[in-house]
């Protein structure tokens, strides 16, 4: 192989390297991680200044602290379909793809790049957010630190479970190719499916609704276990599977559709 080809040779880092530039060079990708950050910290403040004391200790302390996730995964799904359906619509699919004939080193690479940014991110804001909430919390019944048992485990928990459900949506948009479809599709699957499915009188269907993203997220993001809810681990497995799942089928679609 001459030197020249050697240079032009298309190689698993390289593909990471151009799917890195794509992500870190788009602004809005650093507005949504922008707005993540700053909502779930926000939140997590004016919940912890507004709470009024109850004495009741119905409420998880980490979950409460980090409600403002329920937006994060949102913004973190949309950054994820972004990245695949993205460049569908914008057509720019066709460039990527001509580079990379073999097709799916793309997509594990997206993922990657999108795991590794969505993690760290989600996992230092949630050990920003919830000291500067725990200010205003001293002396409650959500009264906390770091050190409690279940507090960190829950904190790096839901950051796990965020960078899942980012990859997750983009195996979702790499499937429909759709950037409104797949926005749709992520939040049906999110919010609404699993509360619609509670409402049929089966035990069996109530218990798989358990397991589907939204509320396995939920389960990770407690510091103490809930009585009918996943367990912190199965939860975990049961979210590593759905995305397993969709960058499958997405894999599948990817090698048999044309571009």
């Amino acid at each position: 192989m001459t030197t020249t080809a050697l240079a032009h040779r298309v190689t698993p880092a390289r593909v990471l390297h151009a799917e890195w530039h794509k992500l870190r060079t788009l602004r809005s990708t650093w507005v949504n991680l922008a707005v993540t950050t700053a909502l779930t910290v926000a939140m997590g403040i004016g919940l912890g200044a507004a709470y009024d004391d109850t004495g009741e200790g119905a409420l998880d302390t980490v979950v409460f602290v980090l409600l403002g996730t329920q937006f994060a995964q949102i913004n973190l799904g949309v950054l994820g379909i972004l990245a695949t359906a993205g460049e569908y619509s914008t057509g720019q699919i066709r460039a990527t793809m001509t580079a990379v004939p073999r097709r799916l080193p793309v997509l594990w690479s997206k993922a990657a790049v999108l795991a590794a940014v969505a993690l760290p991110l989600t996992l230092a804001t949630n050990l920003l957010t919830f000291p500067l909430a725990q200010t205003f919390l001293t002396g409650t019944d959500l009264s906390a630190s770091l050190t409690d048992p279940g507090v960190l485990r829950a904190l790096a928990g839901n950051a796990a479970g965020l960078a899942l459900l980012t990859v997750l949506a983009l195996g979702i948009g790499a499937l429909v190719r759709s950037v409104p479809l797949a926005i749709g599709t992520f939040i049906g699957l999110l919010m609404i499916l699993p509360e619609v499915l509670a409402m049929l009188p089966y035990a069996v269907v109530d218990d798989a609704v358990h397991y589907f993203p939204g509320k396995a997220l939920e389960a990770l993001t407690t510091a103490q276990p809930v009585p009918g809810a996943a367990s912190p681990g199965t939860a975990l497995l049961a979210l590593v599977l759905w995305t397993a799942a969709t960058l499958a089928a997405a894999a599948v679609v990817l090698r048999r559709r044309d571009v």
